[in-house]
């Protein structure tokens, strides 16, 4: 099961994200208030779907022993002046693959476990906690 904790002081907008183990740092850019120290929000999200995307396709060309030598997958997040959004997904295959192989490719990547949450959509359930307190009774902020 996944799992991700961030933390943000009052540093404008950094935040600490601790994914299973593995530290990233999340940020807003200048022009929207943060100082660009990593990627921000959507950044993170089309990096799952890109991962997701290329190990999905791997394994499926390796599981099938395609000569799929290298894989590119290139997203961009798209919100319209109507507020509608989507996300361009472009695939760049480095193989000796036949055009019947490469829509199969382009066919398994409609269909992997990130981009099919994405197209379900996904129920999130906010709760909120109380802030542990220290020995003396006194809450501890959460620390950066």
């Amino acid at each position: 099961m996944a799992h991700a904790t961030g933390v943000i002081g009052l540093a404008h907008y950094a935040t600490s994200v601790d994914v299973s183990g593995h530290k990233i740092v999340a940020d807003e850019p200048p022009n929207n208030g943060g100082e660009d120290a990593g990627p921000t929000p959507y950044d993170l999200l089309l990096a799952s779907l890109a991962a997701c995307t290329a190990i999905t396709l791997r394994m499926y060309a390796d599981r099938k022993q395609w000569n799929l030598k290298s894989l590119t997958v290139e997203l961009s997040f798209i919100r319209g002046a109507d507020k509608s959004e989507h996300v361009n997904r472009r695939l760049q295959l480095d193989g000796d693959l036949n055009e019947e192989q490469r829509a199969r490719i382009a066919d398994i990547a409609e269909r992997t476990p990130v981009t099919l949450t994405l197209k379900r959509g996904i129920p999130i359930i906010t709760t909120l906690v109380s802030i542990p307190a220290s020995p003396d009774g006194i809450a501890n902020p959460a620390e950066p």
